[in-house]
C-alpha cells in the first residue's frame, strides 16, 4: 500500500491564472510551497488553510474550481 506524501490547493485569480499551493508531508511534518512564488512555509496543523490564506492574500486567487 502505498502512503501520499503530496497534495494541493488550487485556486484562480480575477484574470484567469491558476495558482497551486502543494502540501509535502513527511511524519507529522508539513511544508507548504507555492509554485507562483516560491513561498514556502512549514505548518504542522491546518496546512491546507495557510495555502488558501496566501493565495487569497499574496495573489488574490480565491475561485475554488472544485466548487459546484
Amino acid at each position: 500500500m502505498t502512503q501520499i506524501d503530496t497534495s494541493k490547493v488550487s485556486r484562480w485569480d480575477q484574470h484567469g491564472r491558476e495558482h497551486v499551493v502543494r502540501v509535502h508531508r513527511t511524519g507529522v511534518q508539513r511544508t507548504i510551497r507555492c509554485g507562483t512564488c516560491g513561498w514556502r512555509r512549514r505548518a504542522q496543523f491546518l496546512p491546507w488553510l495557510k495555502a488558501e490564506e496566501h493565495l487569497a492574500e499574496a495573489h488574490q486567487a480565491t475561485v475554488d474550481p472544485t466548487a459546484a
